[in-house]
């Protein structure tokens, strides 16, 4: 028996890909939850692909970028997040974070510096 195809791009659909957005952001999420990341991160590329709108799926891509070491990927997430919303503080701190992994602490720093100052820490003098 063959297996069902995409006819859109004509390749073969997965599990994964099956049913509504919900459904699959409830499968990211469960997979997610279960520490495997590079299976959530497949689910929520598509997903946030088909929602730029909405930030949440996109943060929990580059949270799964970041937990599989995907660290180039998390870093392109995190900056279109950042460009879209500059004010996601959130975003701001898993950016330093994960160039701080790459061994780009100089790099790093501003936007820790800045997370910080968005949630209200600022260093004692």
């Amino acid at each position: 028996m063959d297996s069902p195809t995409n006819t859109a791009a004509n390749t073969p659909t997965t599990y994964f890909e099956h049913g509504t957005a919900a459904d699959r952001w409830e499968r990211a999420r469960l997979f997610f939850d279960a520490k495997e990341y590079t299976t959530a991160a497949a689910i929520l590329h598509a997903l946030a692909d088909e929602t730029p709108d909405q930030l949440t799926p996109r943060l929990l891509l580059a949270r799964a970028y970041y937990h599989s070491a995907q660290l180039s990927r998390a870093e392109r997430e995190l900056r279109a997040i950042l460009e879209r919303w500059p004010v996601e503080d959130y975003a701001q701190l898993m950016l330093g974070r994960t160039l701080e992994r790459q061994g780009r602490a100089d790099e790093a720093r501003p936007h820790l510096r800045m997370a910080a100052a968005m949630a209200g820490e600022f260093p004692e003098r």
